[in-house]
């Protein structure tokens, strides 16, 4: 991640002649590149040095802008001119709405001239707002590398084969419906991902692809694949899982390099036996050895197949006809449209959001188990039941809990009954999530009266007497099982908590009986009724109420009886204690409460890079099992306490700060909401204002309940402990001291902890330390073909390095760097593993140090000397 810029270079505006704006802006151009998508006024800064250095600027081969900025169209008028261009990146996905989502950027087009960049050969469109492929991009001949994912492409042009020399092609979550044949001669693709799009078709072309390692088309509509992709003999990996394939082809089976084939979430109710035998096949989710249902009247559920829609894109809109339809989002969620549900065509919006405490309100004992899923428009009523299907983790205590999918009607949450899985009918969309909680019974109670138990625990009944009301009402029964380390005073002991609710405000006309049992260990033979107590409370469990002598108790050997008129908290409790609604409130607020562990863990390899945690305390032990190979940190903070849907801040102190510019960030506090079922996790960069050539800083980072205090209390700090205090724990953080060859050049925006490279020489060109980092971070998924390209063995790179993709290149380079040919070395792993276009960056680097060399041995009068050496480096 690289680090923001300070807040003094944030307020530069465009259009300042000041010397310290030329200044601050002058400083992004770093020989050959400009990476100017870190910068919120980044095209400003574009558009300000071309105007005062263009000359310098259209030498640029590596350009990065963000299109999230409002000056993207601007900056595009220029970019025809950077005649040496290899590498461009307009990527959005910069900046996030109120909900936390990525927003899409502002690019719709690209100006026709953008097609005379010859040198081009990367190309990164992905998070803006295309509907077609420019045009211009197909008459980019150098082009290897196209990333056009997370659009709104709908088709790709009939001539799309004319980038023969593409290698890499990425269309992900779009909205492709069909591919063109032209495709087929794409001879040199070697990755092709169209995953989450709407194909439905594949053309036979595709087997054309004989180069093609990876290919990715989960997601789709698909209802089979041609045989033609047997002819793939480059073939490694084939995903094609969440699609509606009802039948593969056997002769995906005779694929000499497929090392996984993912047929998981599809229709196939049988798989030919050559493929099922194949040790890397996937096939969970599939209906298989089922037999075909019948489309018999009745069963409204089945659609005919060509009613049917599979729309795989994460957030977007999709449009439902009156004829019907079944939509399966990326995220996991089904929809279907039964015929007539919508008169006229409609347009359906959707997103997923992360929850917010503020509007997503739970209920006590409740947990929640997804995302939140908002679908628009609103107020549009169905003319039938539209069924919804929503994904959610499994709850920790099926038995004592449920789990059902609550919506909010624009003033109030309710809960939609679910049935073996997270389903629901409604008729109206509005926002939707999945919570586990209590077990609810319920029955409507008529005149004459009638009997309500608990499932969780039989031995709980409410009886209710003829003539209790006179029109029937709704009752609702949940009842929440207590733990015994609850209370550590061996003379207190509970019955199960009863929560009683109704759908009238009425109090009933008689009488209700209520059976509980009694508390552990207390029988009808040895009971002192002295001791028993019956507590009432509100809504909230705010306040509880000793009730005994308001009613009148009887006694069985197991259950007590009582009667009340009306409903919400009963317990029971068998103490010593004259005065107990106290200490019931606290045994309440503990029931309520989850014990957390606070981790604060340092990558091995870079230190800076700090992962944050909040973690229920059973889980503490997996996950630093998980992370010990990558990271390294102190012990877990003492156990914690926190409710459900309780949000936290972590703030920085004693030398130690954050990027202020992440979205999460408020006046330096990094937010977290605490969810027991979901990661409560954040990795950052951290960073010292205090001067690290001297020594290392010891720091901290602690974790407040609300506001963070403007001043931390002398009592916090030092012992960090007390029950009121809004400080949770506090864990140190140490970054290392700098080495003392610290490259002076790299200034704060890559503040790395590793010693400083140059591999190479000044002579035949030499890549710096900052080099190296800007390919590390281009590398992707190919790092670990990189490695074994760069002679590193299978353990070197699973443990010494542990998978980071970072920590490969540096080592690698500690280890080379007094190889006369660990450039070449390098380059030459880059072309060996399909990366053509790092292996030019690379090349660009070496061929700019040797200009550079060149141009200081003129200037001091050695030209004629080195003469036959600069022609022995040209030929090279």
């Amino acid at each position: 991640m690289q680090k923001m810029a300070e807040p003094l270079e944030l307020r530069i505006e465009c259009g300042e002649g000041t010397l310290g704006a030329r200044a601050l802006t002058g400083s992004c151009l770093a020989d050959n590149r400009l990476n100017l998508d870190v910068y919120p006024d980044g095209c400003c800064r574009f558009l300000q040095l071309f105007k005062e250095r263009q000359g310098e600027v259209v030498q640029v081969e590596f350009l990065r802008l963000s299109s999230n900025d409002c000056l993207l169209d601007s900056a595009l008028g220029s970019l025809p001119h950077l005649r040496h261009l290899k590498s461009l990146v307009l990527k959005g996905g910069h900046a996030r709405d109120e909900f936390g989502s990525y927003q899409h950027g502002f690019l719709t087009s690209l100006p026709p001239d953008l097609g005379n960049l010859r040198c081009l050969t990367h190309l990164d469109l992905s998070f803006n707002r295309l509907s077609i492929l420019p045009s211009c991009i197909l008459h980019l001949p150098s082009l290897r590398v196209l990333l056009v994912s997370h659009n709104s492409l709908v088709t790709l042009p009939e001539n799309f084969g004319r980038l023969s020399k593409m290698t890499f092609f990425s269309a992900m979550k779009n909205q492709l419906k069909e591919l063109p044949e032209s495709i087929g001669e794409l001879s040199m693709l070697q990755d092709l991902d169209l995953s989450e799009n709407a194909l439905e078709l594949l053309p036979e072309e595709v087997g054309n692809l004989h180069n093609c390692t990876e290919l990715d088309l989960s997601g789709n509509r698909l209802l089979s694949i041609p045989d033609s992709l047997a002819n793939l003999k480059s073939l490694r990996r084939l995903h094609l899982h969440s699609n509606l394939l009802v039948t593969v082809p056997a002769s995906l089976a005779s694929l000499p390099n497929l090392s996984r084939l993912d047929l998981q979430n599809n229709c196939l109710r049988a798989i030919p036996a050559e493929i099922q035998a194949l040790p890397f096949v996937h096939v969970r989710g599939n209906p298989l050895g089922e037999t075909e249902p019948s489309p018999q009247a009745g069963n409204s559920l089945i659609a005919p197949l060509h009613n049917v829609i599979n729309s795989c894109i994460s957030s977007g809109s999709f449009t439902v006809t009156s004829e019907g339809c079944r939509v399966v989002l990326a995220c996991g969620i089904h929809f279907y449209f039964p015929p007539g549900a919508a008169s006229d065509p409609l347009q359906i919006y959707f997103r997923s959001l992360t929850p917010d405490p503020q509007w997503v309100k739970l209920r006590h004992h409740d947990v929640l188990l997804s995302r939140v899923l908002e679908l628009q428009p609103h107020g549009v009523q169905f003319q039938q039941e539209v069924q919804i299907w929503m994904p959610y983790i499994s709850p920790q205590t099926p038995h004592q809990h449920e789990v059902v999918i609550r919506t909010f009607s624009g003033q109030s949450w309710s809960d939609l009954k679910t049935r073996c899985v997270a389903r629901c009918f409604v008729l109206h969309f509005s926002w939707f999530l999945v919570v586990s909680r209590l077990v609810q019974n319920e029955c409507k109670v008529p005149a004459e009266g009638t009997l309500l138990f608990s499932s969780v625990d039989p031995n709980i009944k409410v009886i209710f007497p003829p003539g209790v009301t006179k029109e029937p009402r709704s009752v609702k029964l949940q009842v929440c099982m207590l733990s015994g380390e609850l209370w550590s005073n061996a003379e207190c002991r509970a019955s199960p908590l009863l929560y009683l609710s109704q759908d009238s405000t009425v109090d009933f006309l008689k009488p209700v009986r209520i059976q509980l049992p009694l508390p552990p260990g207390v029988t009808g033979l040895n009971l002192d009724r002295s001791r028993l107590h019956i507590l009432h409370s509100d809504l909230e469990g705010q306040t509880w109420n000793d009730i005994t002598s308001e009613v009148v108790l009887e006694f069985t050997h197991l259950y007590a009886v009582f009667e009340v008129t009306h409903f919400s908290w009963y317990w029971l409790w068998y103490t010593t204690k004259t005065y107990i609604g106290g200490i019931a409130k606290k045994v309440y607020e503990r029931l309520r409460l989850y014990q957390v562990n606070f981790i604060a863990l340092q990558r091995k390899r870079d230190p800076e890079q700090v992962l944050l945690q909040c973690v229920p305390k059973h889980k503490v032990d997996p996950v630093l099992k998980k992370l010990q190979d990558r990271y390294r940190g102190p012990e877990p903070s003492d156990m914690v306490e926190m409710f459900e849907g309780e949000q936290f801040f972590a703030a920085f102190e004693r030398g130690i700060s954050i990027d202020m510019d992440r979205p999460d960030c408020v006046d330096g506090r990094l937010s977290f909401i605490f969810y027991s079922h979901l990661k409560n996790m954040k990795e950052i960069y951290v960073t010292s204002p205090v001067d690290r050539k001297g020594q290392a800083v010891k720091g901290q980072v602690s974790f407040y309940r609300g506001a963070v205090p403007d001043s931390i209390p002398e009592d916090a700090s030092r012992r960090r402990k007390g029950p009121d205090s809004l400080w949770l724990a506090t864990l140190p953080i140490k970054l290392p001291q700098l080495k003392p060859r610290w490259d002076e050049n790299l200034g704060p925006l890559n503040g790395f902890s590793f010693p400083p490279l140059n591999l190479g020489n000044a002579e035949t060109g030499y890549l710096t330390q900052a080099n190296l980092l800007s390919i590390a971070r281009r590398v992707g998924a190919d790092w670990q073909s990189i490695g074994l390209s760069l002679g590193l063995t299978y353990q070197q790179i699973e443990e010494d390095l542990n998978k980071q993709i970072l920590d490969m290149l540096f080592s690698w380079a500690q280890q080379n760097s007094e190889d006369p040919d660990c450039v070449s070395k390098l380059i030459a792993a880059m072309k060996e593993s399909g990366r053509q276009d790092i292996a030019d960056e690379i090349d660009a680097i070496i061929e700019l140090g040797r200009q550079k060399y060149s141009e200081s041995i003129r200037r001091v009068g050695l030209e004629q000397e080195s003469s036959t050496e600069d022609s022995a480096i040209a030929m090279t």
